[in-house]
């Protein structure tokens, strides 16, 4: 957990990865930190450089989506941090399928077809592409685990707006099909993710990080439809290897199961598969950045400067 005391700041979050201060009534600084959380369980050990990976990667696909609708980044000021608008956050988070893949997967092959108040059709196999792209939302849970939620419910239970929610479910559908090309280029297909949205005043802003490998998952491309057929498991860039392995190991986040020793050889691989997901997805090799605590804060702090001198 990051410790700083910056000019002007009000309070401070730590989350599951990242560090969250409040600078005044108007600006937020994220830190991207190390922790890797899976079935909202904060794993032991840290891993890595993923907190420059993640905070990296979010930056670029911001400004790479920054004409389909406004978004909270005003500056990264160090390889882990940003500094950003302070929204007030729509209390869901849009998660949005192009396959049947992880959650909704393991939902559809216990005999469920719907999923948030979407009917998947039957005769589908694991990976295999909707016919269009399925929002299903979750709760956006302050601790413990974000729940599924439908549409309708949201609207029901006036958790968002319903003009609000045609905006933010408008966004997340041209935030996707922008993604999907930009995973295209590299050779990717972008399978699943989500967004987050909030308010200042009456405009709607893209939060958080999109497109990073705790957010999304990526396949390979090349081989996809030879491994569809032939009924592989798909080559992927996510942290579901995580999930998977802790699955493997019989945890699940459920009550009374304890999380497996991490091995330092396996905290090394999970590493490197963070930066091989940042130079597939970005393109450009990974340059570590090892700023000591002080050097990140006066960067920090030098930033914020500039944008609130006032502060």
């Amino acid at each position: 957990m990051s410790n700083y005391q910056f000019s002007d700041q009000t309070s401070f979050y730590s989350g599951k990865v990242r560090d969250v201060y409040s600078i005044g009534n108007q600006l937020l600084v994220m830190i991207a930190s190390n922790r890797i959380s899976a079935f909202d369980v904060i794993l032991p050990k840290p891993i890595s450089y993923k907190g420059q990976v993640l905070n990296q990667i979010a930056a670029y696909m911001l400004n790479a989506t920054a004409d389909i609708c406004p978004n909270w980044l005003m500056s990264t000021p160090t390889p882990n941090s940003a500094i950003g608008k302070k929204c007030t956050p729509f209390k869901v988070e849009m998660v949005i399928r192009g396959n049947l893949t992880g959650h909704a997967w393991r939902t559809y092959q216990s005999g469920i077809r719907t999923l948030c108040g979407v009917t998947m059709p039957d005769g589908l196999k694991e990976n295999d592409f909707f016919d269009h792209p399925i929002i299903t939302p979750t709760t956006k849970a302050a601790v413990g685990h974000d729940e599924d939620i439908s549409r309708e419910d949201i609207l029901k239970n006036a958790i968002v707006a319903e003009a609000d929610y045609e905006i933010i479910e408008q966004y997340t559908r041209l935030l996707f099909e922008r993604g999907k090309q930009l995973a295209t280029k590299q050779g990717l297909i972008l399978v699943d993710t989500k967004y987050e949205f909030g308010k200042i005043d009456d405009t709607i802003y893209l939060m958080d990080e999109i497109h990073t490998p705790d957010s999304s998952r990526y396949f390979y491309a090349e081989g996809f439809d030879q491994r569809q057929a032939a009924g592989e498991k798909q080559q992927q860039l996510s942290k579901e290897f995580v999930r998977e392995w802790l699955i493997k190991n019989n945890f699940m986040g459920k009550e009374g199961q304890s999380v497996p020793e991490m091995s330092d050889e396996w905290i090394t691989t999970i590493s490197n598969r963070y930066i091989e997901l940042y130079e597939k997805v970005i393109g450009e090799k990974f340059l570590p950045q090892n700023l000591s605590e002080e050097e990140n804060f006066e960067k920090i702090a030098t930033a914020l400067k500039k944008i609130n001198p006032a502060g």
